[in-house]
């Protein structure tokens, strides 16, 4: 059955609060989104203190990231949610943090992606059945042309269909899933191996 717009919208408070409360959305860091329709998104509203959301902090855009409610704009990063909603059919929410770990560990690396092996929680992820596997997490470089950081993002998705977050350094992480609880999963499952990889290279580096 399908959610209405309110509960939607209920789906994108709670999860500000935990995320916030998570200490991975920090102040008004982060935007959340929820497919609204086929041709619509849901997302937070620029500029919104993540842990204080409120119904009327979110509103509908089409997928061409345009608002389709009077006096309210937009985050500037709609454009990542909605590719990602093009992209595939079957995603119903995205979510972008802010974390320490997230950002501290996209800039300990000059690479296009960082790779995690054998970690029990990599089951976390949708379609990952093991631990005997590899989740590969591209990296790309901010930019505040979000339309240019979209067409970087882009091809890295249609290559590979199986991506399950990416990473932008020095900023934030994204990732998604077909319901607003299969995207938290998968924050908390990132942000394990990111505390996981930093506490490793911190060691290995005494």
């Amino acid at each position: 059955m399908s959610l209405t717009r309110e509960q939607l919208a209920r789906e994108i408070i709670d999860a500000g609060r935990f995320l916030y409360g998570r200490g991975w959305s920090p102040a008004t860091s982060s935007n959340y989104s929820t497919r609204l329709a086929p041709d619509q998104a849901l997302l937070t509203v620029s500029g919104k203190h993540k842990g204080q959301l409120g119904l009327d902090d979110v509103l509908a855009t089409d997928l061409d990231g345009n608002s389709l409610e009077r006096g309210k704009q937009p985050s500037a990063e709609t454009l990542l949610h909605t590719q990602l909603y093009r992209w595939r059919p079957e995603i119903g929410a995205v979510l972008h943090t802010h974390s320490v770990n997230a950002t501290v560990l996209s800039r300990l690396t000059n690479a296009a992606f960082i790779d995690f092996e054998d970690y029990e929680l990599q089951k976390a992820f949708s379609g990952v059945s093991t631990h005997e596997s590899r989740v590969r997490v591209p990296i790309f470089d901010n930019d505040q042309d979000i339309a240019r950081l979209a067409a970087q993002v882009q091809p890295w998705l249609e290559a590979h269909p199986d991506c399950v977050g990416y990473l932008i350094r020095g900023h934030g992480l994204y990732t998604w899933g077909p319901y607003m609880n299969d995207a938290l999963r998968q924050i908390e499952a990132f942000e394990f191996l990111f505390e996981c990889e930093l506490k490793t290279r911190a060691l290995l580096n005494r």
